[in-house]
């Protein structure tokens, strides 16, 4: 199978943001993307009966993704999403709904809700029946150029031992159902278990990706290569490396934070890979011990930075990180956004803030859903003792 990837002639960026629409009196998920998303395509931002370029449906009806255009800085790709999401939320706000975003709802079950009225949707549940039907789960996923075809598996096997750092930066989904799971990223383990999702096969090159991905069509496994849900995963139409390991995010700063980590880590390994530099390939088995650590244990998570067990906390790794990662982040101009990532670690990441919402409510989860709704509306994490 001939795949062609659209090499980005810059590391562009690219950011998706899954929204929750929520009822403001009982605090639960609702249905109401297919109105609101008809009423935008009749705005002025929007198309008519094409739609609206920036804000598309998802799985659940209860789900509106807003998407940015190709970005070549992270203050560009958020001022993208902020003016897409503001005119969702105006109209939203008619319709008697807020929006938040969260890896996983604290409250609503996801037997009550409505399927997106588009056959690939339909589809996705009749193959996969249970496990589809209960990804009432959301997602920040980032894109970013890569220069050449050649580069883009090493990156994707490069990126994988980075695969804690996001996850425990942005781990935003402690409850289901109504009940704590203990851990920091329940999201995470509900969408791994899709049978072509989780982490990625580490492969030698693209011709092997190819041939990968034609075993899959050709043994029905999938339809399109679409369907490959990796945590990090090659984009051929886009020409990006999309990671997609990212629980929901509250604001608009912790979208920058991780925004900023993605798009600097590619940057530098592209360059890296034109000074003949031979990216590493992390184990297998390291990868997969490290994201269920960060998936359990969040920003308190001790993972694993060799093949012989040293472990180190992942909030020492996020700062220095920043600290290495800075003159690429000067020279792509989010040096701002990148630092934001210890502003995350200070304030807590949304599962702490989470929970210690629910504490001061004394164990009432509504008030953690409008502690949500909050962080959506100023753009701002509120600190764990706020």
């Amino acid at each position: 199978m001939d795949i062609p990837f659209s090499s980005s002639a810059r590391t562009s960026l690219g950011v998706e943001w899954e929204l929750e629409l929520v009822d403001r009196g009982t605090r639960e998920l609702t249905s109401g993307a297919t109105p609101i998303l008809a009423e935008l395509a009749a705005g002025p931002g929007g198309d008519g009966e094409g739609g609206h370029p920036r804000a598309k449906h998802e799985l659940l009806e209860s789900t509106i993704e807003v998407i940015t255009g190709v970005c070549t800085t992270v203050s560009e790709a958020k001022k993208d999403l902020a003016a897409t999401v503001a005119e969702v939320a105006a109209v939203a706000d008619r319709h008697g709904l807020g929006l938040m975003c969260s890896g996983t709802h604290p409250i609503t079950d996801y037997g009550t809700q409505r399927i997106s009225p588009d056959p690939r949707y339909a589809r996705l549940i009749e193959q996969m029946q249970w496990l589809a039907r209960r990804l009432q789960i959301f997602g920040v996923h980032v894109h970013v150029g890569v220069r050449a075809t050649e580069k883009v598996i090493p990156i994707v096997n490069a990126l994988s031992a980075y695969i804690p750092h996001f996850l425990a930066l942005s781990a935003s989904s402690p409850y289901w159902l109504g009940a704590d799971t203990g851990l920091a990223s329940a999201r995470s383990k509900v969408f791994e278990s899709l049978p072509t999702a989780g982490l990625p096969d580490q492969l030698a090159d693209w011709g092997e990706f190819e041939d990968f991905m034609e075993t899959l069509v050709s043994s029905r496994t999938i339809e399109t290569i679409r369907e490959v849900w990796w945590d990090i995963r090659p984009h051929p139409t886009f020409g990006t490396v999309e990671l997609r390991i990212c629980d929901g995010l509250p604001t608009l700063l912790e979208i920058g934070a991780v925004a900023a980590l993605a798009q600097c880590l590619v940057d530098r390994m592209d360059g890296q890979i034109d000074r003949g530099y031979r990216l590493p390939r992390p184990k297998g088995w390291v990868v997969r011990e490290n994201k269920w650590r960060a998936a359990r244990y969040g920003l308190d998570a001790q993972i694993m930075v060799d093949g012989h067990g040293t472990t180190r906390p992942v909030r020492d790794d996020l700062a220095d990180l920043v600290d290495d990662l800075m003159p690429v982040a000067r020279r792509l101009g989010c040096t701002e956004e990148l630092s934001d990532i210890l502003a995350v670690v200070e304030a807590g990441a949304s599962y702490q803030r989470q929970r210690a919402a629910a504490r001061r409510a004394g164990g009432d989860l509504r008030a953690v859903v409008d502690t949500l709704l909050e962080e959506m509306s100023t753009g701002r994490p509120v600190s764990v003792g706020g």
